[in-house]
């Protein structure tokens, strides 16, 4: 026969809640500093001298955007906590300290009241477990979103008249060569030293990957002190304006406040060039120099329209023959191969899409090619590396005979072997 144990519900009266608090500043200010240290001292005390609850902490978060919940280290914890069942009610200031994005705000409520965890909201009194609440909130919500738009807009509104003023920022964060001293843009001499050989080796011929082997070698470390360089950190050095003593504004601009997400500027918005805004670190011709040095590497043709069009050449920064062979017949580049233990330079197009596309093309011996311009261009008539990439714009080879372009314009006519 069976037997039932009736076990009596425990009276509410005597289960005491597992309380905690949420506090968010908006900057790492003095004053907003001490507001949190207040606010956290203060929902301490209140909950842990209360007799029916049970003190389950004070979470907080600073210096993020109430939009934007990546990044709120403070509010996830309290929530995860809350899933694992270890809060009954959780108290906060306002709506908008939780969050200004009013999908966020709904999510998050929903997301306790299924789990039976109350939010008080104290400044609107409101409370999250109350489903006929949830309009209010949601209203209130909005607002607070509304708010942060006209936030945004005006901020928006003050960079655009100090762009047009320009005004340029005069507090860098790690910026190589240059620090700022009473809001003024000073250089920084060792730094700066640093960037001149960047931008000297660059036009030696060097590539970021070789550049940044060089740094390394000598011991030289980043801004942040970090002994590893990255080839895109040289890349977008040897880009920057900034380097000339000038300044471009709205290089990238915020597409969408709730997101925050920026976008670069490629023409979507105005853009600012101020010319002379600082202490240049290096002359205008040796930036100009090197941009147009990029650009020749990228293999990018400037046409007489303005327009950019790619040559199909690439840059070869382990091999500056790589950089000089040009078929005279189809224009592109010619490669390095090895064949049958000879090392020989072949038209790029001959190699990819076979002697039908470019079948005038001949190949050179590596040794030969090294020879001839010591012979022709290199002093005491051995080649030297350096000397003929500083003096040599181009080789451009025919069928018979190659054509040896300085970078004075001078060119020397010179037959093959046996041809």
């Amino acid at each position: 026969m069976k037997t039932v144990r009736i076990i009596p519900a425990i009276p509410k009266e005597n289960i005491k809640l597992r309380v905690a608090a949420y506090c968010r500043v908006s900057t790492y200010g003095p004053a907003q500093l001490r507001s949190l240290e207040l606010q956290i001292k203060t929902y301490t005390r209140m909950i842990q001298s209360h007799p029916d609850w049970i003190f389950a902490g004070v979470f907080f978060d600073v210096g993020k955007s109430g939009l934007r919940r990546s990044g709120r280290s403070g509010l996830d914890k309290m929530l995860k906590k809350a899933a694992k069942g270890k809060i009954d009610y959780i108290i906060t200031k306002s709506i908008s300290r939780v969050s200004r994005d009013t999908l966020e705000v709904l999510k998050i409520i929903r997301f306790l009241r299924e789990r039976g965890i109350n939010m008080h909201f104290e400044n609107e009194g409101l409370d999250s477990i109350e489903i006929g609440k949830e309009f209010e909130i949601t209203l209130r919500g909005m607002l607070a979103q509304d708010e942060s738009r006209n936030t945004s807009e005006n901020i928006q509104w003050g960079f655009q008249r100090k762009f047009e003023k320009g005004d340029i920022f005069t507090k860098y964060k790690s910026f190589m060569g240059y620090t700022c001293i009473d809001d003024e843009i000073v250089i920084v001499p060792e730094q700066a030293e640093v960037v001149r050989k960047m931008f000297d080796l660059y036009l030696q011929g060097l590539s970021f990957g070789q550049i940044k082997a060089y740094l390394e070698s000598q011991g030289i470390k980043t801004v942040t002190g970090k002994e590893v360089w990255d080839k895109k950190t040289i890349q977008k050095m040897l880009k920057n304006e900034k380097y000339k003593g000038d300044t471009m504004l709205q290089k990238t601009f915020t597409e969408d406040f709730m997101t925050g997400k920026k976008r670069k500027n490629i023409g979507q918005r105005y853009r600012y060039y101020v010319k002379d805004s600082h202490p240049a670190i290096v002359s205008a011709e040796v930036f100009n120099k090197v941009q147009e040095e990029m650009a020749r590497r990228g293999g990018l043709v400037h046409k007489e329209d303005g327009t950019v069009e790619s040559s199909g050449s690439k840059y070869n920064g382990k091999y500056l023959l790589g950089n000089l062979l040009m078929c005279g017949n189809c224009g592109a580049s010619y490669r390095r191969r090895t064949e049958r233990g000879k090392v020989v330079w072949r038209c790029a197009t001959r190699v990819e899409k076979g002697t039908a596309a470019c079948f005038n093309s001949p190949t050179l011996d590596e040794e030969w090619i090294k020879s001839c311009l010591g012979e022709a261009v290199c002093e005491h008539g051995i080649y030297e590396e350096t000397f003929v990439r500083n003096t040599i714009e181009n080789i451009r080879v025919f069928e018979e005979h190659i054509l040896i372009c300085y970078k004075d314009k001078l060119c020397i006519n010179i037959k093959l072997n046996g041809r």
